[in-house]
């Protein structure tokens, strides 16, 4: 579905979508950047919680592996 709305845009950027959008419409093509556009920010926020969760889990493992070879020497000394 579409809607119309009102949007303010610079000149050059207006220049440069007359200038690529070949064929289609420039409401077509501007759809086409702004789709783009929220793909590549929807992966940049997706990367950046990916890379938040992995540094978090290497701490975090490193903590936990440090803990279990301490509790195995603890165990085999005893045996």
């Amino acid at each position: 579905m579409r809607q119309a709305k009102s949007f303010t845009i610079s000149n050059d950027i207006l220049a440069e979508i007359a200038t690529t959008k070949g064929q289609g419409s420039t409401s077509e093509r501007v759809n086409e950047l702004l789709k783009r556009a929220l793909e590549m920010e929807r992966r940049e926020r997706l990367e950046l919680e990916a890379g938040e969760f992995f540094a978090k889990d290497k701490t975090d493992s490193a903590r936990e592996r440090r803990a279990f070879q301490n509790a195995s020497k603890e165990a085999l000394s005893r045996g």
